[in-house]
């Protein structure tokens, strides 16, 4: 697995050996990989080869998962108002759409794992491709509230599997360039919010959520058409020890980096027990951050999902003021406004990369909650339409860059054997968060204003104190 490139090979003097077999020998060594173990991992395997056309072709399948998933996020925030003028569904009814997909979220989460360790991730995520996209077009079709109820909530079990595909994309990563393309795959959820809202503004005047909901399938229905030709993980076939299949995975990341196949033989990699991991995260020695971290996530989800749904809370709030007696949902003007709220995402991605640089995660993930605590605050009081929007657009991109800082602060916390599995843990807690949140944002929001907003502002205020406790992160790590 090492590469001769800066060693100079030379051929013994003797009358065997002509001047240009000599230098064909040395061009031979320098471009060949050996192990000098004369074995070698699939993780070993994958930093000898680096990054190159094979990851950039498999970043845009998985970012195709990530779009989707963001998409179907977005849409619920503008469900709720469509359905008031189809059903006259109540706010709580509302809601109730919303908490439906992240139950089925959580509760499908062991399934897709399970399935996905036993079958293979490509299989699990070719599956979940073709049950999100026709759960997505019943829904579009869906007689009733309760069908609608029940096919949500199948949408939320089928987009349990997305993080399968980080699962995937990780095993494929060379160890330097993970915490870039968590960056990556950041902006890919960016573009799908962004890219729902301009399917919005296009469609939604003429066809209404119906339209809406079957088109924002789009992006999973390419991936899903694309998938035969997406690459099994080759770590999970070489735990399997099925080391033939998994070396021509291997083959052909090299060939497509232009890379050469390591010579040796291949042994699996060590993986940690999930159970013992999972105890281990609540030991004397890390309880207290486990704990701190939980909550964190539970409050970031928590905030995040809220703006979404208060954007569009105040928007159709303010549309029936104009007409009190119509019921009035979005207009163009409502769409191009949350355009720009959504846009917030990037730079709010790319600041917290610079502010983590001067400050470290930890002080900017403090900073950025007490921003966002100020933001929440003055929506309260703000009126006008255009100061509501530059408030919203600052809260957005605030809270994505939070998550930017704890999905790469949260996995330096623990020993590496702890590191997926504490991500993990923080996940579920995060959805539990974006359970909670339609309760505050749709319900309350309905009775008092103050009372919704001045929420986010508290737990916000709570996230910040408890990411003060927290311990400095490690330098060294990437």
């Amino acid at each position: 697995m090492y590469y001769l490139n800066n060693e100079t090979v030379t051929a013994p003097q003797s009358a065997n050996y002509a001047p240009r077999e000599a230098h064909s020998s040395t061009l031979e060594l320098k471009t060949v990989s050996i192990n000098p173990d004369d074995t070698y991992t699939v993780q070993q395997a994958i930093n000898a080869f680096g990054f190159g056309w094979f990851h950039v072709k498999l970043s845009l399948l998985v970012g195709l998962c990530w779009m989707s998933d963001s998409m179907e996020m977005a849409i619920l925030s503008i469900l709720g108002p469509a359905l008031f003028c189809e059903w006259n569904v109540t706010k709580l009814q509302q809601a109730s759409v919303t908490t439906i997909v992240f139950l089925g979220m959580m509760l499908s989460s062991s399934f897709w794992t399970q399935l996905s360790n036993r079958y293979g991730r490509k299989s699990a995520l070719t599956l979940f491709g073709v049950l999100l996209v026709l759960y997505s077009i019943l829904s579009s079709v869906a007689p009733s509230y309760a069908w609608l109820l029940t096919l949500r909530g199948l949408v939320g079990f089928a987009i349990g599997c997305v993080p399968q595909s980080v699962t995937l994309y990780a095993e494929f990563l060379p160890t330097k360039h993970k915490g870039k393309c968590v960056v990556l795959m950041d902006c890919f959820w960016a573009l799908g919010a962004c890219f729902e809202v301009v399917l919005a503004l296009v469609v939604y005047p003429y066809y209404g959520w119906r339209g809406l909901l079957g088109l924002s399938a789009t992006p999973l229905l390419v991936f899903t058409l694309l998938s035969p030709w997406l690459s099994e993980s080759a770590r999970y076939y070489s735990y399997n020890g099925h080391h033939d299949k998994a070396i021509k995975v291997l083959e052909q990341i090299a060939h497509n980096n232009k890379r050469h196949m390591l010579i040796g033989r291949l042994i699996a990699d060590e993986e940690p027990s999930s159970t013992e991991s999972f105890r281990s995260l609540l030991s004397p020695n890390l309880y207290r951050t486990t704990l701190l971290l939980w909550f964190i996530w539970l409050a970031s989800a928590f905030c995040y999902y809220g703006l979404v749904l208060v954007t569009t809370e105040l928007l159709v709030a303010r549309n029936k003021e104009d007409n009190p007696n119509e019921c009035v949902t979005f207009m163009t003007a409502d769409f191009m406004d949350l355009l720009w709220i959504t846009l917030s995402e990037f730079p709010g991605i790319l600041i917290t990369i610079k502010v983590i640089k001067l400050f470290g995660k930890k002080k900017t993930i403090v900073l950025q909650y007490l921003v966002l605590v100020l933001c929440t605050l003055v929506l309260i009081s703000v009126k006008s339409r255009f100061s509501t929007s530059l408030t919203l657009f600052i809260a957005r991109g605030t809270i994505s860059g939070i998550f930017q800082a704890i999905y790469v602060y949260t996995p330096e916390i623990y020993p590496a054997g702890l590191r997926s599995v504490g991500v993990s843990g923080c996940s579920v807690l995060a959805r539990l968060g974006a359970m909670l949140t339609p309760f505050v944002a749709q319900v309350l929001m309905d009775t008092s204003k103050v009372q919704a907003i001045s929420t986010y502002a508290f737990v916000g205020l709570l996230a910040s104190v408890a990411c003060v406790f927290l311990p400095r992160e490690n330098l060294g790590y990437h």
